[in-house]
């Protein structure tokens, strides 16, 4: 039997900001941000400024990509993923007329205002392209970019942006939910399996781990865990779902449950179209995100291009047991390290262990 991180259920309702409903977003509309000429501007300044110092993506900080017009908006993307509703939504990004790189050098830069970028798939991809096309990286056995429907989940750093470049003919809307919502919504309709979600699952690897790794966590991340009060959510069914084929699978009162899980996030979701320059910015434990399904691209010059940063932000959130809530999803194989670690050089480098239940812990 996997350890169980010993965490006690909440049971009152979450009344923070981010456990929103569709009627909280209309009334404030706070989360919806537009870029102004000047802001935009600082960031074709700034890449400017970075391309003559020959500075590069993974060499690029806060002081060699400065953005002194966008501090307010900036401070307002912060203040609603620690604080408001757990995501933002930015317009106006200039990706028109800019080649690729140019465009990830502004996302990086802009990001880095944010958090600490991590690394995500297999090549060690500080940028991921999710894509069905060529710029699709080596990412295991994960299904990202695909055309096919996106189900609601969380990534695995504790932020996710999506920046999108190249919006697919058919114009899928993207869609989130709060998770501390669907939280709530557990308590009223079904409190008696709040336990076992806090109980947990083991997470799959996704035939991304590291030679002396095992292709499993190996140990339950809960769902949902609290501390203080503060109630985290840490789900992606597929991941789930995938460690536990590698055994018997999940029991039928476990598929009823996660099917619930499911439902009550899409009645919970919120839709809106992603265009060209829009940006999506979500904090992971408390705000799940997806998309509709689209038509497969005719060739590479039709298909999606959005282009993904995990970050992660200092003081986001108290946590039962940070290594497992954390960091125990995302810390193995060539993810989850910071583009310092990767200059410094991954050969041979593997995330560090806690003895006693094998749960990773950031290295420093």
């Amino acid at each position: 039997m996997e350890p169980v991180l010993p965490t006690t259920v909440h049971r009152q309702p979450i009344t923070e900001p981010s456990a929103w409903t569709l009627a909280d977003l209309k009334a404030d509309t706070s989360w919806d941000l537009t870029l102004t000429s000047a802001e935009a501007g600082d960031l074709v300044q700034a890449l400017e400024k970075a391309r003559a110092a020959g500075i590069g993506l993974e060499r690029l900080s806060t002081e060699s990509f400065p953005l002194p017009n966008c501090a307010e908006v900036i401070s307002r993307i912060k203040h609603a993923l620690r604080d408001g509703r757990g995501f933002a939504l930015l317009h106006g990004f200039p990706v028109e007329g800019h080649a690729r790189e140019d465009i990830a050098l502004m996302y990086w830069g802009f990001c880095a205002h944010l958090g600490l970028g991590v690394t995500q798939n297999s090549d060690g991809g500080l940028i991921h392209y999710v894509t069905e096309g060529r710029l699709r990286p080596n990412q295991g056995t994960r299904g990202v970019g695909n055309p096919g429907k996106v189900s609601l989940h969380v990534d695995l750093a504790d932020c996710t942006t999506l920046l999108c470049v190249r919006q697919a003919a058919d114009s899928p809307h993207s869609q989130l939910a709060s998770s501390t919502a669907i939280h709530n919504a557990f308590l009223a309709r079904a409190p008696e399996h709040l336990e076992r979600l806090y109980q947990g699952f083991v997470w799959d690897r996704q035939n991304e781990h590291g030679e002396n790794e095992g292709p499993t966590t190996g140990y339950r991340v809960p769902i949902f865990s609290q501390r203080d009060g503060v109630v985290s959510c840490r789900y992606n069914r597929n991941w789930i779902t995938k460690a536990a084929m590698r055994g018997d699978g999940f029991t039928g009162q476990e598929s009823e449950l996660l099917d619930l899980l499911d439902d009550l996030a899409q009645e919970h979701r919120f839709e809106f179209p992603f265009q060209p320059g829009d940006v999506q910015f979500v904090n992971n434990y408390t705000v799940l995100h997806g998309r509709a399904p689209h038509k497969p691209a005719a060739s590479d010059d039709d298909a999606r291009v959005l282009m993904r940063i995990w970050f992660d932000m200092d003081d986001i959130r108290p946590f039962a047991d940070e290594p497992i809530i954390r960091h125990g999803i995302i810390s193995h194989g060539k993810l989850g390290w910071s583009a310092r670690d990767l200059v410094a050089g991954l050969e041979g480098r593997v995330h560090v262990r806690r003895a006693e239940d094998q749960a990773p812990l950031r290295l420093g």
